[in-house]
């Protein structure tokens, strides 16, 4: 009788009779992974490119956009300007509308601006521009026909821009490190043209710092959120060790003094008697940290308003009793009023739409 053959030890590469081996099955489920990876990887670019696409195309009920003259003077009685959200062929442009029809249709300069504000006659208008590895970005002054007068160097993201009530200040700051106020990892860059010399102020942060009457001495020191008040004075905000302040700014004694605590990204109201402005409240979520608060400048007295939400921008003026502000949106954002005092609720005055200035 023929004894039996010796059984051969299975190895890993070696199959069992009923499947793959452990190591085939593990090289299968790899496999797998890549392919779902790849497949989501495909998914997303091409919905972002598809995204990307759509922005040209006017979407289902957005305002109509329409390219046509624009002018920055106070002729034509009150406008309403903003940097157009909506998509299509005039994203990111300047647009106008009737102050008394801000939903109606737009009128598109053809300028884009990432921030933008006017005040007679005058523009400022903060651009970027793309290149291969790294975008640049500068302030473009502009006249009331939108045409670019003088430009300066913008070291970083813009994010805040100001014209003074005259047309002969301008003003704007930039995130040079970091890209956000929430948190203290930033740094910005603040700076004031005046358009009658073009002398030019490159950082806010090399005027002497006041507070109670005395210098300060720190290399913390951070401006940003320019308010203007005349051709010579203005309101900014200072932080410095660890805190914000409110300070009015005086140009020709290259200044910057120190009146209340915790405000950010001031705005004077037209009758130059309180600041609007984003105060950082306790028991906030430290990344969502803003309410709107007014403050009224001969007393110190603030007010809350009657917007709850977190809000990071600059509110401006409509007039003196309501405040405009951008809260973000379908689009990218929208821009909201709520009333100065404290009284009433908010409400969505335009849809896609940031940026804002109102002419005449």
């Amino acid at each position: 009788m023929t004894a039996p053959a010796p059984a051969v030890p299975r190895s890993e590469e070696t199959p069992a009779p009923d499947g793959p081996s452990p190591l085939r099955r593990k090289l299968l489920v790899l496999l797998a992974a890549v392919l779902l990876l790849a497949g989501v990887g495909t998914a997303a670019v091409r919905y972002a490119a598809d995204r990307s696409d759509r922005r040209d195309q006017e979407q289902a009920g957005g305002p109509p956009v329409t390219e046509g003259p624009l002018s920055l003077d106070a002729a034509g009685g009150r406008r309403l300007l903003l940097r157009n959200l909506a998509w299509g062929p005039h994203r990111d442009e300047i647009a106008a509308v009737p102050a008394d029809d801000p939903d109606g249709p737009r009128t598109a300069s053809g300028v884009k601006c990432l921030r933008f504000h006017a005040a007679a006659g005058t523009g400022i208008c903060l651009q970027a521009e793309h290149g291969a590895l790294d975008d640049t970005y500068h302030a473009s002054v502009l006249d009331a026909s939108l045409h670019e007068v003088r430009r300066f160097p913008a070291p970083g993201i813009p994010t805040r821009a100001r014209v003074s009530p005259s047309g002969h200040l301008v003003g704007w700051t930039v995130f040079v490190s970091g890209d956000s106020y929430a948190g203290t990892d930033f740094s910005t860059r603040t700076a004031i043209v005046d358009t009658r010399t073009w002398q030019f102020y490159d950082n806010l942060e090399n005027f002497r710092v006041l507070r109670d009457g005395h210098p300060v001495q720190s290399s913390d020191v951070n401006v940003w959120g320019v308010t203007f008040a005349d051709d010579s004075g203005f309101y900014a905000t200072v932080a410095t060790g660890g805190r914000t302040y409110l300070v009015r700014g005086d140009l020709a004694a290259r200044t910057l003094t120190t009146l209340h605590q915790n405000v950010e990204c001031p705005s004077l109201s037209p009758d130059g008697t309180r600041v609007a402005y984003k105060k950082r409240v306790d028991g906030a979520d430290p990344a969502a940290p803003w309410r709107l608060y007014v403050l009224d400048l001969a007393t110190m007295t603030e007010t809350a308003t009657a917007e709850q939400r977190n809000i990071d921008d600059q509110a401006l003026w409509a007039d003196d009793r309501t405040l405009l502000y951008s809260m973000p949106g379908d689009y990218g954002s929208d821009l909201w009023t709520v009333p100065a005092d404290g009284t009433g609720t908010p409400a969505v005055l335009v849809r896609s739409a940031v940026a804002p200035a109102y002419l005449g």
